[in-house]
């Protein structure tokens, strides 16, 4: 799965040249172990490749794994130190020591979202039940849920805790249907003390799987067990969720998680650089901070990409070469980026509609349609965030923000005409200097 990753930014024939006799031994802690025998390719790959490795990892499993690559000596000492330690057993990332409450750098942004998880936590099934926590990709949410796993298995280490994404949810309930198998999955996930599903929007749709799931929530609940869910949006705005379950996962603890704050992005910075045991200067950290706005992963992709760089070239730290080494994830000084003002006056020509209409809340047909293509335009088109762009449309909340953009999407794919309209609307708009 990882050199799949990789493949998107390098040659097959570089990943076979390189990574033929690369073998997976071991994942402990935050850790990866690969064996490497070949000592040129070896220091290869740790010299040119495993910024692209760790950041495959980065990209598979939403969190910082480091790489440690062993020859043969290393390896066959690695094999006699498991050997010796006879109940030695692989740590998941759940119990990753990276994946703490501690890790977590809490903000305005998040900070609700923290505290229900810290509650959940220390008491079990007793607050909020489920808790479901919502947000765009990359905010922190899969770390959240980890926390709750290592804080729980500290202080109840009899905990049988399960965590799964919501696409290998549906994959595995197929496959145990098909294999004649349904009663060991109905006992692995009804029998959890926690149960820990990410990304859950996915199930939304897929009739079987729901049911299932119905069921299997109902019996955690019942027993007084925990359960935890994130998904990209409310439950509300899953168009495809059977009621039953909207109904369910609306019972505990609905929170969400937005983009930081400027203080927030420049106390993940901090964080993360102290964790890789980089030293940067306080005028690049608010560099970064700046420039680098879209979520908490790309915050620290960005610090890891320095590191990477200054390690590699063996370079001091300026402005200048960090605008370098992170070039395509800041925005260019030349990129025309549009204010929500360019947008709104934009449609209002095409629609040959009032801005004060579009604005505002009146609610016939022309006015609902302008008003959610500028939402999604300005999504598409800008760095706003959900709520950014909720303030402007007279305050709107945010979630309805989310709810408009997904009508774009859907009448777009279902209507050629209007997204026609759409795009030819963007194009208007990225022409003009």
């Amino acid at each position: 799965m990882v050199l799949e990753r990789m493949g998107t930014e390098l040659y097959a024939t570089t990943i076979n040249t390189w990574f033929n006799d690369t073998v997976p031994i071991a994942l402990e802690e935050n850790t990866l172990l690969l064996h490497c025998p070949n000592e040129f390719k070896r220091n290869t790959i740790r010299d040119r490749f495993l910024p692209n490795v760790m950041a495959a990892l980065k990209d598979i499993f939403s969190a910082e794994i480091t790489v440690q690559l062993l020859d043969d000596a290393a390896l066959a000492a690695w094999r006699s130190g498991a050997a010796q330690a006879a109940e030695r057993r692989p740590v998941s990332l759940l119990e990753s020591s990276a994946f703490t409450f501690e890790n977590f750098v809490v903000g305005p942004s998040n900070k609700l979202a923290f505290a229900a998880a810290k509650a959940v936590a220390a008491s079990p099934a007793e607050h909020y039940n489920p808790l479901f926590i919502y947000g765009d990709s990359g905010l922190g949410k899969t770390h959240l849920i980890y926390a709750i796993a290592h804080e729980i298995r500290q202080s109840r280490p009899s905990s049988k805790i399960v965590y799964i994404k919501g696409d290998d949810f549906i994959n595995e309930f197929i496959e145990t249907v098909r294999s004649g198998r349904g009663q060991d999955f109905r006992t692995k996930y009804r029998e959890a003390d926690l149960l820990l599903v990410d990304d859950i929007q996915f199930v939304a749709g897929k009739e079987e799987t729901q049911n299932e799931f119905f069921h299997t929530f109902n019996t955690l609940y019942e027993a007084g067990r925990q359960i935890v869910l994130t998904s990209d949006r409310p439950p509300q705005e899953m168009s495809k969720l059977d009621d039953r379950l909207r109904t369910r996962f609306e019972w505990g603890l609905l929170v969400d998680v937005q983009p930081p704050d400027l203080e927030t992005r420049i106390a993940i910075i901090q964080n993360k650089a102290a964790q890789l045991g980089l030293v940067i200067s306080q005028d690049i950290v608010n560099y970064i901070a700046e420039h680098v706005t879209a979520n908490v992963r790309q915050l620290e992709g960005t610090v890891k990409k320095i590191k990477a760089y200054k390690d590699l070239l063996e370079s001091d730290l300026s402005t200048e070469n960090v605008n370098e080494a992170i070039s395509d994830m800041l925005r260019r000084e030349n990129e025309y980026i549009p204010s929500p003002e360019v947008i709104i006056a934009e449609i209002c020509r095409v629609f040959r509609i009032d801005e004060k209409v579009v604005r505002g809340q009146q609610r016939d047909r022309d006015a609902v349609r302008s008003r959610q293509v500028a939402m999604y335009l300005i999504r598409r088109m800008s760095n706003y965030s959900y709520a950014d762009i909720g303030k402007e449309f007279g305050g709107r909340d945010h979630t309805t923000v989310m709810h408009s953009i997904e009508q774009v999407e859907q009448r777009m794919n279902k209507d050629a005409a209007f997204a026609e309209t759409v795009k030819a609307i963007t194009s208007n708009i990225s022409t003009r200097r």
